[in-house]
């Protein structure tokens, strides 16, 4: 399994980015979820948003429920993350992953291994 992952960069806050992870497998693996997790300086690994491949069901941290979107294109095996009034806490490295949706909550760090990443990328929100 392959993510690759685009977007990021700097937004002042307020401002909003706009996340995608493409997934290249040789099978499409419906009950899997696709999102992102994200790191921040000093912080631990945290669970932001996933989503069902396919049924669209979906996972947001209390943190950024209500600014961001998560989707998927089950055609390109692609999903997105909508990021919408961006705040300087949400600054941190952004990792692409697949795995069990039920895992994204309450990640740490022993859960590394049931998940596939890709690389991260990041995202600084800052005037």
């Amino acid at each position: 399994v392959q993510l690759q992952a685009s977007g990021g960069g700097l937004v002042q806050p307020g401002g909003s980015l706009r996340l995608s992870c493409a997934v290249r497998q040789s099978t499409v693996v419906d009950h899997y979820a696709v999102g992102w997790f994200r790191q921040a300086p000093g912080k631990e690994r945290e669970g932001v948003s996933g989503i069902m491949v396919s049924d669209g069901r979906t996972y947001y941290s209390e943190s950024v429920k209500g600014r961001f979107t998560i989707t998927r294109d089950r055609a390109k095996q692609t999903a997105y993350l909508e990021m919408t009034n961006l705040k300087p806490e949400d600054t941190a490295v952004y990792y692409c992953a697949t795995g069990f949706l039920s895992d994204w909550q309450n990640y740490d760090p022993s859960h590394h291994n049931r998940f596939y990443w890709g690389r991260g990328t990041l995202v600084t929100v800052s005037s």
